[in-house]
């Protein structure tokens, strides 16, 4: 090659590329050497005042703290006593000088005897502050570097300074010893480096032919020029399957990554067909490939047929037909695409609302600029949207996108009329979609409000396209796409792509709505069997919070089986109870209001709570029982309960729990601790007794009622809970019910509760002694009498004298059965609350009977007086006997609120 450009090879004239790499790495071995050998003798430099800076400062912080130097120092004659001992040292160290001093820099040592007792030179203040001092000067004896240290006292003061210094003429002799090798070493990787540089230049020379840098230059330039000016695709693979070289256009077909030169065919992520191709090298013409989006002709050959190195070179040619096949798939996919990413992004919730917006969004950002919808008000309710009739069509704008301020679009939650004569009332009318792709012709569409079309238009808003939203059959409003910042107008392959994604978004939005009316039936049902408010009671201040699952803070809400209930019973008592169904949905909810509905008939029995519980127990098992009567797997009903019976007049609380979590007192003095009831097996078990829990309240206890949800939680056991609970009501004797209601909640409450919350809260009232009045009565007729007496006079003393007659009626039967066919003792109570009440205790446990008499019989007319004459009667029995009560509306003046008479305004 180098004799075709009239070059001789001599590699001594230096024109070959070789000869010229040759020169080049000789003097850059030859650099580096000299390079390597300054930097070893400024390293050996820096090396040796290092050394005597540690060294010096070793010695000195030693012999400084050498024992007896304070003994010495102290001493008539220090320089006797450290003379001999600092000699010795410097001569075992190798240092030039050990010198010891005064704090005034008097020296006390020093090898040159004639200096002892003449001041020292050099830097002392940081040494006397307590610091240390190396420094680097020149002396007598040559270049050398000394270190200052203070020696303390026992008083931590300084009372003396010793210096230590070497030469670095002392320190450098070990580093100089070593220069000869180092020469010598460096003289041998020179000439190895000579040797390896001239086989590297033969070689070299091999390769290049002995061509000169022009040459070699000229042929680059032409042979890049012409491979990535070409527009078909280069490739050349070695004969180990590795790629040498890839032009552009290669590269763009085959969408090859930037390092791809020397990588495996196999690695590139070709398609299995093109790099099996690519790596076996075999001749073919024409081949068609498919490379991803395109179709490509391959024509490959071998690159050893004339006796050049193994491998292949591979050209590729994109085909025009490919280019336009690739220009309508790619309009498909994008449109595939499109509906695909609606169907997930739009109906993610069952809310109508969301969905709307979730629809606007996802459309002005991908298919117009603003997209409005507009529902029919049925449907934002829930309920089925009404035929089109009459000359127009109400509905509510739910949603915009898109649209900026003053465009002269309706805004969200305005309502409006569509005219059935315009345009879009018209596709309304057919739901049929309509196309304006030119706004500013006015065609129509703007008769609907033409003051509000012509803002629209001069804001810039172009085209419009209005789909019906249509689920089986009924239209539940209208979308809007407008087209304002995108300069070309909707065509009639964009109305078919509207079509399709208002189509997919109807069906999410009548999921929705479905949804919506099928919840507001269930929230509406449990409503209706959950109290509707707290009944007229002067027993307890009571405060109720109730929470269904997922409601959280601001959460739409969910329907469950928890239940609270106040119950007012005789005797100014009440009955405090909070239960919980297991589960959600109306199977929870309609076993919860047949609960609630059997506490409130067990609880007009006047029975005490661990007979309730029992009744309660029986009647799950039998709802278990009924539910799968037919054969089919009825789940089973799971249900607790906690049932709490509170007598104002004695103070006195009765519990019994099924299954249900305690609940926690707060004392009057703030201290909160849970209730030990014994724990009762679940409702519907079956065959185990409840146990009951009786304990007085002192007047301003509060009474903590709640479910589980409250104090458990996925994220909390419920141990932890009730722990929370009760450090955050403990020490708050001052806070209402209202108030600890509000405590516990923001203290517990999950952001998305996953189980329902029912609490209730009742700060406990005592009966004024005053408005209570009693009387043993002896079972002698003649002590009727004297009761009715007592008992009037007390009415008086009370204000009550209007309804003396009617009490002396009721006494006087009611203490006469007692008398007549009772034995024991006979107790009468009146209790003055909300109603006058009369209680006969007697130790019987037959109860009287209401019955007609007949014209004839002389008696049994007692019981019936009393019922008529009553505003309430009943008969509850005690574990020694049974009270028999009555209960006579007051007026309003007369009621008694927390011990004290409420007077009209």
């Amino acid at each position: 090659m180098a004799g075709r450009y009239g070059r001789p090879r001599s590699v001594l004239r230096m024109r070959t590329v070789a000869g010229q790499v040759f020169l080049l790495q000789v003097a850059i071995v030859v650099v580096l050497v000299a390079a390597a050998m300054a930097a070893l003798v400024l390293q050996s430099r820096s090396d040796s005042e290092r050394e005597a800076r540690h060294r010096s400062l070793a010695v000195a912080q030693s012999f400084a703290n050498a024992p007896g130097m304070q003994a010495a120092l102290r001493s008539p004659d220090p320089t006797a006593v450290l003379q001999p001992r600092a000699e010795a040292a410097r001569k075992s160290t190798g240092v030039d000088f050990i010198v010891v001093m005064n704090t005034q820099g008097i020296r006390y040592t020093h090898p040159m005897k004639n200096r002892i007792g003449k001041k020292f030179v050099g830097t002392l203040q940081p040494a006397l502050s307590g610091g240390v001092v190396t420094e680097k000067i020149v002396g007598t004896i040559g270049p050398l570097v000394q270190a200052v240290v203070p020696v303390f006292g026992s008083d931590g003061k300084v009372i003396g300074l010793v210096s230590a210094g070497i030469t670095i003429k002392k320190v450098s002799g070990v580093v100089d010893d070593q220069f000869p090798l180092l020469f010598g070493a460096a003289a041998g990787v020179l000439v190895l480096a000579l040797g390896g540089t001239a086989l590297v230049g033969r070689r070299l020379r091999r390769q290049t032919h002995g061509l000169g840098p022009a040459e070699m230059t000229r042929m680059y330039e032409h042979h890049d020029a012409v491979l990535h000016a070409v527009r078909e695709g280069v490739i050349i693979v070695g004969g180990d399957g590795r790629v040498l070289l890839a032009n552009d256009e290669a590269r763009r077909l085959l969408d090859l990554p930037a390092d791809v030169e020397g990588r495996q065919v196999t690695e590139l992520g070709l398609d299995p067909a093109t790099a099996q191709l690519l790596a076996s090298g075999r001749a073919v013409t024409d081949e068609v490939h498919p490379v991803g989006e395109r179709l490509l002709a391959v024509n490959q050959r071998s690159t050893d047929e004339a006796g050049g190195p193994p491998g292949s070179v591979t050209t590729l040619r994109d085909t025009t037909e490919l280019r336009a096949l690739t220009g309508r798939a790619d309009v498909a996919r994008g449109r595939l695409k499109l509906l695909y990413d609606a169907g997930t992004e739009i109906g993610t919730t069952l809310d109508v609302v969301r969905t709307c917006e979730e629809l606007a969004e996802f459309a002005s950002s991908r298919f117009a600029d603003i997209v409005t919808v507009d529902l029919v008000e049925d449907v934002l309710t829930g309920e089925e949207p009404s035929r089109v009739t009459g000359t127009d069509i109400t509905m509510r704008r739910t949603a915009v996108s898109g649209a900026p301020p003053d465009t002269g679009l309706y805004p969200v939650g305005e309502l409006i009329r569509f005219d059935l004569s315009t345009s879009i009332g018209a596709g309304l009318t057919s739901g049929e979609p309509v196309l304006e792709p030119e706004l500013a012709a006015f065609r129509g569409w703007h008769l609907q409000h033409p003051q509000r079309a012509r803002k629209i238009v001069s804001r810039g808003i172009h085209s419009m396209i209005a789909v019906p939203l249509r689920a089986r059959g009924a239209i539940l409003g209208v979308v809007l796409f407008w087209r304002s910042q995108n300069p070309q107008p909707f065509e009639e392959e964009d109305l078919s792509l509207a079509e399709e994604l208002v189509a997919r978004a109807a069906v999410s939005l009548d999921n929705a709505r479905r949804y919506t009316r099928e919840h507001n039936m269930a929230v509406t049902l449990q409503r209706s069997l959950l109290p509707r408010g707290l009944p007229e009671q002067n027993a307890v201040e009571a405060a109720y919070r109730y929470l269904p699952a997922q409601a959280g803070r601001g959460g739409l809400g969910g329907v469950g089986g928890d239940w609270f209930d106040i119950i007012p019973l005789p005797g100014a008592r009440v009955a405090l109870v909070v239960g919980d169904v297991v589960g959600h949905g109306l199977h929870a909810a309609a076993t919860m209001g047949r609960l609630r509905t059997a506490v409130h008939n067990f609880a007009n029995l006047d029975l005490p709570p661990d007979e309730i519980l029992w009744h309660l127990d029986e009647l799950v098992t039998r709802i278990d029982q009924d539910e799968g009567a037919d054969g089919a797997e009825a789940p089973v009903t799971g249900a607790t309960c906690l049932y709490a019976i509170y007598d104002p007049a004695t103070g006195t609380c009765t519990m019994a729990r099924a299954g249900h979590v305690q609940p926690l007192v707060v004392r009057p003095d703030g201290t909160a601790e849970l209730a030990d009831v014994p724990g009762g097996p679940p409702l519907g078990l079956g065959g185990l007794p409840f146990e009951t829990w009786q304990q007085p309240l002192p007047e301003d206890s509060r009474l903590v009622l709640f479910t589980d949800g409250l104090v458990e939680d996925r994220d909390r056991d419920i141990d932890e809970g009730l722990a929370l609970l009760t450090r955050t009501l403990s020490g708050h004797a001052e806070q209402s019910p209202e108030e600890i209601c509000e405590a516990a909640l923001g203290a517990l409450l999950p952001e998305r509760p996953s189980d329902d919350i029912a609490l209730l809260v009742a700060r406990t009232r005592v009966l004024d002694a005053a408005h209570v009045a009693d009387w043993d009565v002896p079972p002698d007729p003649s002590a009727v009498a004297q009761v009715r007496a007592a008992a009037v006079r007390k009415l008086i003393e009370w204000g009550l004298a209007d309804e003396a007659f009617t009490t002396e009626l009721i006494l006087s039967e009611l203490v006469t059965n007692s008398i007549r066919y009772a034995s024991g003792p006979i107790r009468v109570r009146l209790i003055r609350d909300t109603a006058l009440i009369c209680e006969v205790s007697d130790r019987s446990s037959t109860s009287p009977h209401l019955r007609q008499a007949a014209t004839t019989d002389e008696g049994g007319r007692g019981l019936f007086l009393i019922a008529q004459l009553a505003e309430r009667w009943g008969t509850r029995y005690t574990s020694g006997g049974k009270v028999i009560w009555t209960e006579q509306t007051l007026p309003d003046r007369d009621v008694v609120a927390g011990g004290t008479d409420v007077e009209d305004p």
